[in-house]
């Protein structure tokens, strides 16, 4: 594996990490700030981050159709649909269930990379999402309780869909075009795109209670961590990896999503955690070995 596939490959890792911890936030601030009005703050504070970074780094900035089209995409199928629907998944269901993501994703950006990068899937990449998906099975195990649980499914494989058609997307877009430049665009559509019913449903923001320490903790985390340095550290290791298998760091975020809603949640871990680790860990394995 040559260098650029290798420091891709821990910026996807970390990126995954950081969302695993998100979904612990999400679901602990979910009931006090709803999820558009949470996914709106939290780009509202992340592009103020990504343009702050942008003016000290004094990147070069670049505009042409082409790729402020495929800009847009990323930001209204990416930033908007996907991250909306995961958080209300999220929101109906479990810390552990908002996972569920995590099964999809790769999968799907192995079908899409093949018409829109055209990479065509080989056998091992096939054998190397079958550890992926039976390691998350294991880990968030098959049977769940809770009320509008299908609800928060649909949404979850929502999100799973339009996030590995994004990340599929940001590939397409001209080297030439700074990721910080691509991530704030995106950023930006985002927040165009939610204000409308922000506006509409302006009394919520009234409502939340915003001398509470703990709302501001958690979108400090989702907008400065989660969302400016978290979808960087993504989008710059999928074009350093280059691979519709870059999808599987992905699932990091099971394991320190169950981990940390275990510590902080309740949430129990059961011997599967242990078992999905390791098909996990084959399965990256497996990929890494045949890139």
């Amino acid at each position: 594996m040559n260098k650029n596939k290798l420091i891709g490959s821990i910026y996807l890792a970390i990126s995954a990490c950081i969302w695993g911890g998100m979904f612990v936030v999400v679901k602990s601030v979910v009931k006090e700030i709803p999820p558009i009005q949470l996914v709106w703050l939290r780009y509202l504070i992340g592009s103020i981050a990504l343009l702050i970074i942008a003016l000290v780094a004094k990147i070069k900035w670049h505009w042409d159709r082409k790729n402020l089209l495929l800009i847009f995409m990323v930001g209204l199928i990416g930033d908007t649909i996907s991250i909306v629907a995961q958080e209300s998944g999220t929101m109906f269901s479990s810390a552990q269930l908002g996972s569920v993501i995590t099964t999809t994703t790769p999968a799907f950006m192995i079908i899409f990379s093949w018409p829109l990068l055209k990479i065509k899937p080989t056998k091992n990449k096939w054998i190397s999402l079958i550890f992926a998906i039976l390691g998350v099975v294991s880990i968030i195990g098959l049977r769940f309780s809770g009320k509008n649980l299908l609800l928060g499914v649909i949404f979850l494989f929502i999100a799973g869909l339009t996030w590995a058609l994004m990340s599929v997307l940001i590939e397409l877009i001209d080297e030439k075009y700074s990721i910080i430049q691509v991530t704030f665009l995106a950023t930006l559509v985002a927040i165009v795109c939610l204000t409308p019913i922000i506006f509409i449903q302006r009394n919520t923001l009234v409502n939340i209670s915003w001398g509470s320490l703990h709302i501001w903790l958690s979108l400090l985390y989702l907008g400065i961590v989660s969302t400016a340095i978290a979808f960087f550290l993504w989008n710059k290791g999928l074009v350093l990896f280059h691979s519709p298998t870059s999808g599987l760091f992905f699932l990091f975020q099971p394991i320190v999503g169950t981990l940390l809603g275990w510590l902080f949640l309740n949430e129990s871990i059961k011997s599967g955690f242990f078992i999905g680790l390791g098909l996990i860990s084959v399965s990256i394995i497996v990929s890494i070995r045949n890139e």
